[in-house]
């Protein structure tokens, strides 16, 4: 697993050993930063960030932040030793420890706002988690921000909370990347 493009492109990421933690393929990740555009700037949120290679790939492309928000001890080990071997400094990339939700509801109460949100729960429990995203997620994405929920095609994750609005779906192999913007 690598960076795909960008200031940091084709550096190495570590991945925990096991099933418990499924990084997003090199070639899923290329497609979607290629769908997404440029991101010069923006502030990212990435829950559910395992080794962080999506807020990597954004941070690596011009995204001025990341928040990395992920429970499993394990992968924060090698989120951690993945920013590190980057020499990401904590300003450009947080490290959350804790619950996606928790810490959704908790940067609302805050006043944080995202220009970008990456989603990608574990695959077995996505689905569980629709009603919550769909609450939460709007209340901390600024005005046009973005969304991109990444899960099984053949459980997808529905964010069905008004006042966002489906921009793109893609589908590769049993991977499904849905783009939703905050109107």
């Amino acid at each position: 697993m690598r960076v795909i493009a960008g200031t940091l492109g084709g550096r190495r990421l570590r991945a925990p050993r096991g099933s418990s933690t499924r990084p997003t393929s090199d070639r899923v990740r290329e497609a979607l930063f290629a769908m997404l555009g440029p991101i010069d700037g923006a502030l990212v949120l990435d829950l559910f960030a395992g080794t962080g290679a999506l807020g990597i790939e954004a941070l690596s492309r011009g995204a001025r932040a990341a928040v990395f928000v992920e429970r499993s001890p394990r992968a924060l080990e090698v989120l951690r030793a993945n920013l590190g071997a980057l020499d990401l400094a904590p300003e450009r990339a947080e490290v959350r420890p804790g619950d996606a939700l928790a810490t959704l509801r908790m940067a609302a109460e805050r006043g944080e706002k995202y220009d970008l949100v990456l989603l990608d729960p574990p695959y077995a429990t996505a689905h569980a988690l629709d009603a919550g995203l769909s609450e939460l997620v709007p209340t901390v994405l600024a005005d046009g921000g973005r969304v991109v929920a990444e899960s099984d095609r053949r459980a997808p994750l529905e964010l069905l909370a008004s006042g966002l609005a489906r921009e793109r779906d893609r589908r590769y192999g049993d991977t499904s990347i849905t783009i939703h913007r905050h109107r």
